[in-house]
């Protein structure tokens, strides 16, 4: 199901934005968008896209990094939009979609521009995790990063000390089981998009593709007032319950039939200002055509466990490059895994310049607040450089 960029129709763009396509980046022809073209040498900033999202999402951030002085490249990543070369097939391998190729990706991508560095690596949602494990591998390469929206717990833990003692066991974790034992029967959104059915549920939602991400994006935004984000105690279901259905669903219901309710309505969606109806077009045709199986491969791959002992490679190490973090601060991704935003902070990033927790964005802060996001990338890029 890999997609095609061939013969689509322009994307509507501001000025100074450009798309085109990379040939040959990890098997990859990978779609950019870029601004601050022309010559390399500014600086360089990447910017990477999490899910259901585009390159695209980077359009109100990029010509202000441009104007700046940054050359700004922001692709669509594997599995996603117009980047073709990638098999999502539920029943392919899901090796290529593992985080140390996704960070393989992000290095071919600012190699095949002249980069043997760049200023910073920023990731949004999924893209977070890109981001850290790029300043984690490649810290020569990736001289700071920025985490939107996903704090970063660290590389898991290697087994320690047991030579003479027995090896621990294998823990299993019990709160799958605890969510669909509740009194309203729960599962996590994670677990539900590594499934077979996870894709078409979306890519057939219903109310179609266009509507399910209108409702999808309003639901998770600051304008659904019952964002009101609050740290957890606990990874229990008693605690996970107290998330949003987005995150954590009815155990019955498909993502479309979760977000269904929350549609807004006609005079909402016409005053809407930071995702119009023409610009989310953008991600519904997108995602019409190839479906959501390329970014749930993603997913597969952290539920799925095949690919930890890889992780475990870097145990014990922590991001030593400058980082900061930005979240909306209706957002609950930032709390959605217990003790990890306190984690960001503390163990797993040695530098964090700055952590902000911007109002009147939810987790799309980079669409629903961009003058703010980019004066703080501004405000940290000056910083790192020093």
């Amino acid at each position: 199901m890999s997609s095609t960029s061939t013969n689509l129709p322009d994307l509507p763009l501001p000025a100074g934005i450009r798309s085109r396509v990379i040939e040959g980046v990890n098997g990859l022809s990978v779609h950019v968008l870029e601004a601050g073209y022309g010559s390399n040498e500014r600086p360089c900033v990447l910017l990477l896209h999490g899910f259901p999202e585009l390159a695209y999402s980077w359009r109100k951030v990029m010509p202000v990094l441009a104007e700046a002085g940054y050359h700004v490249i922001a692709p669509d990543q594997r599995g996603y939009g117009r980047t073709t070369g990638w098999d999502a097939s539920y029943d392919g391998s899901l090796t290529p979609f593992r985080l140390t190729n996704l960070v393989r990706d992000a290095l071919g991508v600012v190699a095949a521009f002249g980069y043997r560095s760049v200023a910073a690596v920023v990731g949004h949602d999924f893209g977070s995790p890109v981001a850290a494990w790029c300043g984690l591998i490649r810290p020569d390469v990736f001289r700071s990063v920025v985490l939107m929206s996903a704090p970063f717990p660290g590389p898991p833990q290697m087994a320690f000390n047991f030579a003479d003692a027995p090896l621990p066991p294998k823990r299993v974790d019990p709160v799958h089981h605890e969510l669909a034992s509740l009194p309203r029967p729960r599962k996590h959104y994670h677990w539900y998009y590594a499934t077979r059915e996870a894709n078409d549920d979306m890519w057939r939602a219903p109310q179609g593709v266009h509507d399910f991400l209108r409702a999808y994006y309003h639901h998770k935004s600051a304008d659904w007032k019952d964002n009101k984000p609050h740290p957890l105690k606990s990874w229990s279901a008693t605690e996970l319950a107290k998330l949003p259905t987005y995150y954590v669903m009815d155990l019955a219901k498909t993502m479309p039939e979760t977000v269904a309710p929350e549609m807004p309505s006609k005079e909402a969606i016409a005053a809407n200002t930071w995702l119009p109806d023409h610009e989310l077009a953008v991600y519904s045709s997108e995602y019409q055509r190839n479906g959501f199986q390329g970014g749930l491969q993603w997913y597969r791959c952290g539920t799925s466990g095949a690919f930890t002992a890889e992780l475990e490679t870097w145990s014990g190490k922590s991001i030593d490059v400058p980082s900061c973090f930005i979240s909306g601060k209706q957002d609950w991704g930032t709390h959605q895994r217990p003790g990890v935003f306190e984690t960001v902070q503390t163990t797993a990033c040695t530098r964090m310049t700055g952590v902000h927790l911007i109002d009147g964005a939810g987790h799309w802060v980079q669409q629903e607040q961009p003058g703010e996001v980019s004066r703080l990338l501004l405000q940290f890029l000056k910083t790192a450089a020093v």
